[in-house]
Parts: C-alpha cells; sequence; structure tokens
C-alpha cells in the first residue's frame, strides 16, 4: 500500500450527508472524504459535565464539517526530549461542542441528495490515548486518510477527560469517558451507512488510555451488538481502579479545589480550574491493603470499577466480539529515556518499580533477570514498569478473551526500535501508532526528537501493520495463528514478521 497522498481539496463539489441530527458538508480530498467535527452528544455544560451524554439536537441547513473542532479541556502535554505532539496534539481548542467525531470516507451514500444509502464498508472507530487527560481528533497522527483510501470508514472521537472524564464523584455515574464512547458508538450505529460504512462490521480499537477504554467496552453490556471485534494496543484488561482508589484521587482534587467531594459542587467550577486541578494530582500513592496502582502513577485518573475487564471478559462479555491485543517490547522506554531515566537507571530503581508494583518484588526482579541475561538496570526497570502497565493486564485480557470459543483471539507484540534519542527510546510506549494509521512518513516524527528518530524504519513496516489492522476489520483475521490459553501464538512485528508461541512466557508467569 502506498502512503496517504498530502490533502489537497478537490474540484468536485463537496459532498453532504444527512444524519439523523441533520446534514453535513465534508471536504473532498485527493484519497479520502473527511467530515470533521460533528456532534455525537450534547456539549457538557455545567452540571451536564458531570451526567451521562445526552443527544444533541437536531439542526436545520447544512453544517459545515470541513474544519476541525474543539476538543475536550486539557493541558498542553510534553514528555521530556521526544516530540509527542503528534500524539497530544497542541493542547486544548476550547469550544463548548467537542463530543465529536471526525469521519474519514471513500465515498458518502448520502450524496448530494442527502438520502441515506446502504453502507458497505468495514467500519473502524478509533479511541485516542493519552493518560485520561488528554489527546483529542486533532492529533496529526489520527488522519484517519490511509484507512478511506484502503477501504475503511475510519471514525476518530473526542470524550470527556481528567476531572470531568473519569474522577469518580459521589452523585455522578462513574466513568464518564468511557459512556461517551458508548455513545459515540451508538451514533456510529445509527448513522454510519450514510457515509459508506456497514453498521454490522465495526471495530472498536484504542491505544494506551484509550485501549483500556476499549477493554472497559467490552466489558459493558450496554455497548453488546454497538461493534464486533475490538483491538487493544497497550492497554490493560486489569488497570482500572478500586473505589477506594478513586475515593483517594475525589478527595485530592476536592481538597486542591477547596470544595465538597460532591458532583453538585464540581458543577459550580469552571473548566480552567478543573484542569489546573487534574495538572497537581499526580503522585497520590494508590496502594491499598489488597490492591496496588494498575497504572505505577502513570495517571490519577482510569476507570473505575469493582470488577476488572479481564474478569468481566472471562465471565463471558464479550464473548462474541473477536479480539486483536498486543503491546510493544519496550513499553517502559517511554516513561524513562526522554527524561534521562533510563540510562541512569540503579538496581535500587529496579526494585522499586518491582515493589511498587508485584507483592514478591524480590521474586519478581530475579524472574527479569533470568529471562534477560546480561541487561542493564534500565531494561529490567523498562520492562517491569511496562508490563505492571501494559503486558500483565494484556495477557490477562488475552487469556480470559481465548476461553471463548464463539470468537477468536490474536496477540500481537510490536517490537521495532526506534533509533531516536540515541537508540534509547527503542520500541517504546507510542511507536506503533505511526504504522498502523501508515503515518510514519511525516516528517514531525523525524528528526533527533522525533518519535521515530532519523533513521528511517523499514520501507514495507507501515503497510504491513496498517494492512494487518484492516485485514482483522474486514474479515476477524490479521494473518496470523490465533491465539489460545496453550500455545498463545504471538505474532512479533519487526522489520521481519516472526510467529512465535508465548515468547514471554516465563516473565508472563510471574505475574499471575
Amino acid at each position: 500500500m502506498n502512503h496517504a497522498k498530502p490533502h489537497h481539496p478537490h474540484p468536485d463539489p463537496d459532498p453532504v450527508v444527512t444524519t439523523v441530527q441533520g446534514a453535513v458538508r465534508g471536504l473532498r480530498l485527493d484519497s479520502a472524504i473527511a467530515f470533521l467535527n460533528i456532534p455525537y452528544a450534547a456539549p457538557p455544560l455545567g452540571a451536564g459535565r458531570f451526567a451521562p451524554p445526552q443527544p444533541h439536537a437536531s439542526w436545520d441547513g447544512v453544517r459545515d464539517a470541513a474544519v476541525p473542532g474543539p476538543n475536550a479541556p486539557q493541558s498542553e502535554r510534553k514528555l521530556g526530549s521526544v516530540d509527542m505532539s503528534p500524539y497530544f496534539g497542541a493542547g486544548w481548542s476550547r469550544g463548548e461542542d467537542f463530543l465529536t467525531v471526525n469521519v474519514w470516507t471513500p465515498e458518502a451514500a448520502g450524496g448530494h441528495s442527502g438520502n441515506r444509502g446502504r453502507g458497505h464498508r468495514p467500519v473502524m472507530v478509533f479511541v485516542h490515548g493519552g493518560g485520561f487527560v488528554a489527546g483529542s481528533t486533532r492529533s496529526a497522527l489520527y488522519d484517519g486518510s490511509g484507512f478511506a483510501r484502503d477501504g475503511v470508514v475510519l471514525v476518530t472521537l473526542n470524550y470527556r477527560l481528567g476531572i470531568a472524564g473519569f474522577l469518580d464523584i459521589p452523585g455522578a455515574p462513574a466513568n464518564r469517558g468511557l459512556l461517551d464512547v458508548v455513545a459515540a458508538l451508538r451514533w456510529v450505529r445509527d448513522n454510519i451507512a450514510a457515509f459508506g460504512g456497514d453498521p454490522r462490521n465495526v471495530t472498536l480499537f484504542g491505544q494506551s488510555a484509550g485501549a483500556t477504554i476499549v477493554g472497559g467496552v467490552l466489558a459493558t453490556p450496554e455497548a453488546t451488538g454497538f461493534f464486533h471485534r475490538a483491538i487493544v494496543q497497550s492497554g490493560s484488561g486489569l488497570g482500572a481502579f478500586t473505589a477506594e482508589q478513586a475515593a483517594r484521587v475525589t478527595r485530592a482534587a476536592a481538597g486542591a479545589l477547596g470544595i465538597e467531594p460532591r458532583a453538585d459542587a464540581f458543577a459550580g467550577i469552571s473548566d480552567e480550574r478543573l484542569v489546573e486541578a487534574a495538572n497537581r494530582l499526580p503522585g497520590i500513592d494508590l496502594r491499598t491493603e489488597t490492591h496496588r496502582d494498575p497504572l505505577i502513577g502513570l495517571s490519577p485518573f482510569s476507570l473505575v470499577l469493582g470488577t476488572q475487564p479481564a474478569e468481566s471478559v472471562a465471565a463471558g462479555l464479550g464473548a462474541d466480539v473477536d479480539l486483536l491485543i498486543g503491546t510493544n517490547t519496550e513499553e517502559g522506554n517511554l516513561y524513562l529515556a526522554p527524561v534521562g531515566a533510563y540510562s541512569t537507571s540503579t538496581a535500587e530503581d529496579v526494585y522499586a518499580a518491582a515493589a511498587r508494583s508485584h507483592p514478591d518484588p524480590a521474586r519478581l526482579v530475579e524472574t527479569y533477570r533470568k529471562a534477560r541475561p546480561g541487561a542493564s538496570s534500565g531494561e529490567l526497570r523498562s520492562a517491569i514498569m511496562g508490563d505492571a502497565a501494559f503486558g500483565a493486564g494484556s495477557w490477562a485480557l488475552a487469556g480470559a478473551h481465548a476461553t471463548h470459543p464463539q470468537s477468536a483471539t490474536y496477540a500481537y507484540e510490536f517490537a521495532w526500535r526506534s533509533h531516536a534519542l540515541g537508540g534509547e527510546l527503542g520500541a517504546a510506549h507510542a511507536v506503533e501508532l505511526p504504522f498502523v494509521f501508515d503515518l510514519a512518513h511525516l516528517p514531525q516524527l523525524h528528526g533527533p526528537g522525533g518519535l521515530l528518530g532519523p533513521d528511517k524504519p523499514p520501507a514495507d513496516l507501515a503497510a504491513r501493520v496498517h494492512e494487518a489492522w484492516i485485514r482483522f476489520a474486514g474479515t476477524g483475521d490479521p494473518g496470523w495463528d490465533r491465539y489460545d490459553g496453550e500455545r498463545r501464538a504471538t505474532m512479533r512485528i519487526d522489520a521481519r514478521w516472526t510467529r512465535a508461541d508465548d515468547p514471554r512466557g516465563r516473565e508472563r508467569r510471574a505475574w499471575i
């Protein structure tokens, strides 16, 4: 497959499609038709920021869907010496009507007449990452032109973040950001045929926090039937906070704002102050007598559930949904190398990482040392961090899902190493994303501080990864053997693709 071409407006008239709420006019590009900033739910204002998403009002006339819209309130995010702006975006683009989707399609079934046709193309719905506090459809990495070029209708969505999206507040429904995603899926079910998509063939996929949300939606009964396949990229089926852990964050947030920890009190606080308060929450110790912090301090926000998604899936939720799940080989490098903490890691740092994430840290460290003879302290620390936050929860979700014979489970490990930061970044968290979207050629991803580093990746790697994701969305099979509880077949994605059975079995078993 070829890279997506640069965007140029097409001389043909821009297309108009009629949705349930009203007509929208998109933008015809070289390789896609883009419809941007289409509301799927009402603006979350005032007390509505802490309520379930509500239907958006209908509109008369034709709504302009040719320019990007606002996103959820958030701070601009930086990560040391690596440029993560293509991932996080430029921060908060203000505006009330931000619960929106972007749709990228090869053709719009509605055409200029606005009549709703029957869609027939596979649909993929992407949930961005960003630690539950950042990110949006405006990020450069989420341009859907490559998907549309290759016959897929790609939907990206904004959802509530931070305190408004995920703080567990008495008097408010939990996991409001996840409820937004479910509302967006409902919008897709009701409208995507008008954009050429098949509402009976929808794949929900996400990365990092977005992948953890996908796991949560997989275990949400109210979402049953809204999607048919799922892809979990570097998420966790064990990433939810307990009510006790969430309450600590809520008390800290209320204390930072000088209010009582109740929904009506938070409803009176401006978005600006909520964002500022969220910035002061990292560092809370969430370890309890019975639970460790599933995000090892990477974010003070997550899903809040009484049962982890992997456990709910083991019990049967999501059993009819095909699943593709995986992690990157060196996830933890993203949290060490850009801030100069990889090469300076010590044996004490390795033990501290293990103690934060495992009930028997000495045994865990010994297991990793045996599995990685000659590894540096930085490598061991990164491996333990990555598996604590992403690996263990992905193994658990894959194993739980694979017990259901009515659907397929597939696993991958993304192992291609970025040469950024003198080679230290490696196959870190988020490095697979440009390949999934077939955007590895973007200039801002390259250079000394770019996510992919100064060297060019293998010429066909983005095309192959992108094609595997599309193949899974279209057929339920990415092109390799299924994962089961015995072989645990996994595709290792690098310059060469290799199939392996339980490639990190010794380390995997240490988390059981």
